[in-house]
């Protein structure tokens, strides 16, 4: 029966990440729905604004927002995947630093260390709770079962112990995912921005010269605008690509060192049992 009850534990936990993350889904297409909105609103009533623009029919625009209006509707979708990077770059913020715990998980696995080479285990689990982190959270789990299995006779050590890996494997398949949850959105903008951004500039070049054919006779200062025009899309495109690819890395970077301490710990929980347990 002992074996029973962690594993519907765990299964309810999967259970309600698996409610949380559709949830979630719905959250983040709102998200992304409201930002394209703003995208928009902010195109229109900001860029296009009559203070932007010399005549009442916004064809000379006199400052850089002017020029932005008449680069086309790419740039709203661009400044809609600017807020969307904005959005889930504080998002992921505030996920990571609360999965990262009030110290550092490297920390908390040498106090753990400590008390399991005392075995005092509840000192142990004490530590993960103060920590309440990603980290933690799985080496909270892990103990419980460390705990449990000091108590079994059934079960030898080895099996002691890949109960244990076990139960460690499980808490990290749930932990882990919510940290990499949304970066999707960092790493898709990354590489799409830019893209975007092209298309907007070779959609502007063609009616810069498309216009200079129609025209008949080339205008120097006309052509020059119109590539002004158009190259305010390649702008906007590289500089949302850059936002979204630096904050990208940093997080997976900072992804990275938690699994690491994660890994760390495991391997920790699991020799301190052999060692002390035979």
């Amino acid at each position: 029966m002992a074996d029973v009850r962690p594993g519907s534990t765990t299964s309810a936990a999967a259970s309600a990440s698996k409610a949380k993350n559709s949830n979630g889904f719905w959250v983040n297409l709102i998200i992304v729905l409201v930002c394209i909105v703003l995208g928009f609103v902010l195109f229109e009533f900001v860029l296009g604004s009559s203070s932007n623009f010399e005549d009442a029919e916004k064809k000379i625009p006199t400052s850089w927002m002017g020029n932005m209006y008449h680069a086309g509707y790419i740039v709203a979708l661009l400044l809609a995947m600017l807020f969307i990077t904005i959005v889930f770059v504080i998002e992921r913020g505030i996920t990571i630093i609360k999965a990262k715990g009030k110290f550092n998980g490297a920390e908390l696995v040498r106090k753990v260390q400590y008390h399991l080479a005392n075995k005092n285990i509840d000192a142990a689990i004490a530590e993960c709770d103060k920590q309440a982190g990603s980290v933690g959270n799985v080496m909270k789990a892990g103990l419980k079962k460390y705990k449990e299995m000091t108590f079994n006779t059934e079960l030898s050590t080895d099996q002691k112990v890949l109960s244990i890996k076990k139960e460690l494997e499980e808490a990290t398949a749930l932990e882990l995912p919510m940290l990499d949850k949304n970066l999707v959105f960092l790493s898709t903008i990354t590489s799409s921005a830019t893209l975007l951004g092209l298309i907007g500039t070779v959609i502007g070049m063609i009616k810069a010269f498309a216009a200079m054919g129609a025209a008949g006779a080339p205008d120097a200062s006309q052509i020059a605008i119109g590539i002004s025009e158009a190259l305010w899309n390649t702008a906007t495109g590289i500089s949302t690509s850059f936002i979204a690819m630096i904050m990208y890395n940093f997080y997976t970077t900072l992804n990275d060192g938690i699994g690491f301490s994660i890994d760390e710990g495991g391997f920790t929980l699991t020799q301190s049992f052999a060692a002390n347990y035979k």
